[in-house]
């Protein structure tokens, strides 16, 4: 009885750590408001802090990873190198980035837009 209890017990805390630790994954929207990340003029995201979470480097990473096959699907489709498309996309998104977020410059720094 007593072995049971406590895997019940161990069950409901590995389930809520999970549920917490992804209450707590913070979204692209919300880290680009933070200026935790920010738009870079090769049309991907990039960090703008110098000590990121492991959360942020894997959302960073896994937009990153989902634009390069969207731009690659793209620009095949639109008969362009996928480096074009991304420049062009790059671009565009700095253009809508809002005030208070930040782009990165061809120079490599940020700037909060």
């Amino acid at each position: 009885m007593y072995r049971r209890i406590q895997q019940v017990l161990t069950a409901i805390t590995l389930a809520l750590t999970l549920v917490a630790s992804q209450a707590w994954a913070i979204s692209k929207d919300d880290a680009k408001a933070q200026g935790l990340i920010g738009e870079r003029a090769n049309g991907y995201i990039g960090i703008v802090v110098s000590k990121p979470s492991a959360d942020l480097s894997r959302l960073v990473s896994d937009i990153n990873q989902k634009r390069k096959a969207a731009y690659q699907k793209s620009a095949a489709s639109a008969g362009v190198e996928r480096k074009v498309f991304e420049l062009r996309m790059g671009q565009r998104l700095q253009d809508r980035t809002p005030q208070g977020q930040y782009i990165q410059l061809k120079n490599g720094n940020w700037k909060r837009k």
